[in-house]
């Protein structure tokens, strides 16, 4: 509670300077000094991890930008890949591994390693390939520890944010408006999330069905997988919607992470939407590059798979996150396979009734892979695609209706709200003469009505979550 104080009296004071504020040095400053005093909060040791990349990235840079050569880049890369492997991959190795190697089960996972050890690397690609970055070593050290993304992305990049930190324009107050906005709607996605973890009775949600089921059926299958792709987005995509929100209350804009993900009509448009920062960084600092060492065909298939692969074990080193960057490295395979013939044999489907089946043929399939994302074994993810295969299976269910109920409530009030939230946007781009109807009225008085449909979204939700003991703990990301 105190940390949580915390964040906002930092937040708040950050953005009165960034309001009132023009000169560079103070606002550098006071943005530094609260990243490093917020990002302390957490365990002391682990901003002596995050000072020792930022030394040694800018060090490296230095480097690069004398001698822009494969060999500065090569021992960047590897830096960095040893000092994340070091305390993300070497604990799980240890735990499984020679009896001399136990000490080493104990590291600690100092929060946002991955997403800042990302923007050291790509700070190093883009030196490489001939940008110009000259960041100060305070502008360098902003960059990496900024307080909004420093513990679960989005991933930034140095040419987009190096502008921002030195620009001394004060912040608009309809940007600040706007960023009070999008954390108001990623604290009530959190609390969603919440819900479905927990569930409406207590230890009857998303959390209990992977954890202390041990027998499903195929409809249970499906439920979970459902559920737990909506309980991974709701959190992921409110806390981005925190992170995006305070960035732009202070002047900054930052990467978005999602875009109405559950749209998508196939594997590719699925991750052009989903963890869009980093599907982006994979594609262009891990495909691009293996893909231009070759031009035949199936190497750039190749690519596609390794690329994916190594996205699951971003993640975290296990035979099922690899399985996970496999699953979805063949469906995209698949989907341009698919692509290729429509294009070599000359046929248009239907657009209607074809992106229905596709929309439906991609979602099933996203929702299959969170198995292999969230299941606690790989003997657990066998059993419950052994029950989806199960054709008996589907007479049954083991799972409370609650459940059921609840999933089957939050993607039909989430298909409801994205729906409605595009007829409000159309309905304030109708011409002044055709906005005499019910949609363009709505949308001209949204800020009277919206707030009221807001806080009775979440007080019915807190009123859920809040009386149940022993919540699940959110940000999920924070993990990875």
């Amino acid at each position: 509670m105190l940390q949580a104080l915390a964040y906002i009296l930092v937040f708040l004071s950050c953005v009165i300077v960034f309001a009132k504020v023009r000169s560079r040095n103070v606002r550098q400053a006071t943005l530094l000094a609260a990243s490093a005093g917020l990002y302390l909060t957490w365990t002391p040791w682990f901003s002596a991890v995050l000072l020792a990349s930022v030394v040694m990235n800018f060090l490296l840079g230095k480097w690069l930008r004398k001698k822009p050569t494969g060999l500065p880049l090569a021992v960047g890369i590897i830096l960095n890949l040893a000092l994340l492997a070091a305390f993300k991959y070497l604990p799980e190795a240890a735990a499984h591994g020679s009896p001399a190697l136990q000490p080493f089960t104990r590291l600690a996972l100092p929060l946002g390693i991955s997403f800042w050890t990302f923007q050291a690397l790509s700070y190093l690609f883009d030196l490489y390939q001939g940008e110009e970055l000259d960041p100060s070593f305070l502008e360098f050290a902003l960059y990496m520890a900024f307080f909004p993304v420093a513990i679960s992305g989005p991933v930034c990049r140095l040419p987009e944010m190096l502008p921002q930190l030195r620009s001394e324009e004060r912040t608009r107050w309809s940007d600040v408006g706007e960023g009070f906005r999008r954390i108001a709607i990623g604290a009530l996605m959190i609390q969603i999330a919440t819900l479905l973890g927990q569930g409406i009775l207590a230890g009857d949600g998303i959390v209990s069905g992977f954890d202390h089921t041990h027998s499903w059926t195929g409809p249970d299958v499906w439920c979970l997988a459902v559920g737990y792709g909506l309980q991974l987005f709701f959190d992921f995509a409110g806390y981005s919607h925190i992170a995006i929100g305070a960035a732009k209350a202070m002047g900054f804009t930052i990467p978005e992470n999602f875009a109405r993900p559950f749209a998508s009509t196939s594997p590719s448009i699925f991750w052009t939407r989903w963890h869009m920062s980093l599907s982006f960084w994979i594609r262009d600092y891990a495909f691009f590059p293996i893909m231009h060492l070759s031009r035949a065909a199936w190497w750039r298939t190749l690519s596609l798979l390794i690329s994916m692969v190594l996205f699951g074990l971003w993640h975290k080193a296990s035979l099922l996150f690899l399985l996970w960057g496999a699953y979805h490295g063949v469906l995209l395979v698949l989907h341009r396979q698919i692509e290729s013939a429509q294009r070599k044999y000359d046929w248009t489907p239907l657009e209607g009734p074809w992106n229905l089946i596709s929309w439906i043929a991609t979602i099933s399939l996203i929702s299959v892979g969170w198995i292999f994302f969230r299941a606690n074994s790989w003997a657990q993810a066998r059993q419950m695609f052994s029950a989806i295969a199960s054709i008996e299976s589907y007479t049954s269910h083991r799972l409370t209706s609650s459940l059921y109920l609840l999933v089957a409530a939050i993607a039909g009030g989430y298909a409801l709200v994205t729906m409605a939230a595009s007829a409000l946007n159309r309905g304030d781009a109708a011409e002044p003469v055709s906005s005499s109807g019910i949609v363009p009225l709505l949308a001209r008085w949204r800020w009277y009505w919206l707030p009221a449909v807001y806080a009775l979204a979440m007080i019915f939700v807190l009123m859920i979550t809040l009386t149940q003991e022993g919540g699940v703990v959110q940000f999920m990301y924070r993990g990875f």
